[in-house]
């Protein structure tokens, strides 16, 4: 029995390292692709190992560090002010949501359930947020459009509180004369911190990678978010890439890596985010659960 525990452990050890390594490889693929020569990757193909090192596609991005640099800072702003409001709207919905005795409760969850089904489309969203909120080329617009995407986030939060939260600890701090809001800020927030860590990660994301919203509701330079700018260099070079090809100018082709600079971009997006995932995991490890007792 022993023996044939320790052989299951070394098979999952095996089947473990064998998934890391699946889901490492992409990036090591993508970090050595940005930094191959463009003529190599385009009679070569794609390797691991560089055959001929070249950083002529991060040169061509951080040419203009400055606006990089702007970037991230607007992408940090609205990373954290969106994740911030996004989390508390889903909380003070979820919350009385998972209440069952919530007056019209069923009204109210199939009315945030058919916002995951319809929505008005492009063109009505972008008539209200400029016509109406007058969003347009302003912070606001990074951070309110997506505070209306949240049902999904609602309905595992409410699921959670329902699931994870007994009724009779809501009774018990009732009893003792608590309010909601103690209640929810002392009691069901603290049993909650596993979701509420993963909905951190998720909206964090969601917000850090959203370049849409840039694309609609911003036309100056100076509001342009990390993934709108890099969007933007991109489309760049697709122009010129265009543009020397119709003009028969085969020597700017080669001068521009364009395929290096489209995995440059991918790297400098994913980065930080990579770097900030290692301090959620733990959450999502130790599956964090504060009970409690009723005497």
């Amino acid at each position: 029995m022993v023996s044939n525990g320790k052989g299951f452990q070394r098979a999952a050890h095996v089947v473990m390292i064998l998934l890391c390594v699946f889901c490492l490889f992409p990036f090591v693929l993508l970090i050595s692709s940005s930094i191959t020569d463009e003529m190599t990757l385009i009679r070569e193909g794609y390797s691991v190992i560089p055959k001929v090192v070249s950083f002529d596609a991060y040169k061509y991005l951080f040419v203009s560090s400055k606006a990089i640099a702007r970037g991230y800072k607007i992408t940090v702003f609205v990373t954290v002010i969106g994740t911030l409001v996004n989390l508390t709207f889903t909380t003070l919905l979820a919350y009385p949501l998972s209440r069952k005795d919530l007056p019209h409760r069923s009204f109210f969850s199939f009315f945030v359930f058919f916002t995951m089904l319809f929505n008005g489309g492009v063109v009505p969203s972008y008539m209200m947020w400029t016509q109406f909120f007058h969003i347009k080329n302003t912070y606001a617009a990074l951070i309110v459009p997506n505070l209306m995407m949240g049902a999904f986030y609602v309905i595992m939060m409410r699921t959670n509180f329902s699931s994870n939260i007994p009724d009779a600890v809501i009774e018990a701090a009732r009893i003792d004369g608590a309010g909601e809001w103690r209640i929810l800020s002392q009691i069901v927030l603290p049993m909650s911190l596993p979701i509420i860590a993963t909905l951190t990660l998720l909206v964090g994301l969601h917000y850090w990678n959203d370049w849409v919203n840039g694309l609609y509701y911003i036309s100056k330079y100076k509001y342009y978010s990390i993934q709108v700018l890099l969007n933007r260099m991109l489309q760049d070079v697709q122009y010129l890439m265009s543009s020397s090809g119709a003009a028969g100018m085969d020597s700017m082709d080669s001068a521009i890596p364009a395929t290096g600079i489209k995995m440059a971009v991918a790297v400098v997006g994913a980065l930080p985010e990579l770097a900030v995932y290692p301090f959620f995991q733990k959450y999502f490890v130790k599956g964090i659960t504060i009970g409690a007792v009723k005497g």
